[in-house]
């Protein structure tokens, strides 16, 4: 069965968590972190989202945004995308 179409809105808030898989951590190090951070500031500019309050925790992260032009999932998808190949890269390696 195919999953709910997600309701997007101009100006709304939303709190976003996501986690490793298996709750495996999804920093390795600062510079993950470092890497992490600048990701998500060009990920906000890019799609004018506004970023209130994050909390990063090792296995998982908090944001709570606001989407002036009803854009969270071209967001998340860019935002998850650069940093989780950045990160599956480097495992890699």
């Amino acid at each position: 069965m195919a999953r709910a179409l997600r309701i997007k809105y101009k100006n709304a808030l939303y709190h976003i968590t996501s986690r490793g898989n298996e709750r495996k951590n999804i920093f390795k190090n600062d510079h993950d972190r470092e890497f992490f951070t600048q990701t998500l500031k060009e990920s906000l500019n890019t799609y004018n989202v506004i970023l209130y309050s994050y909390v990063f925790m090792p296995n998982h992260f908090h944001l709570l945004l606001e989407t002036p032009l009803a854009n969270l999932s071209e967001f998340m998808r860019q935002f998850n995308i650069t940093y989780t190949s950045y990160y599956n890269r480097k495992a890699l390696g």
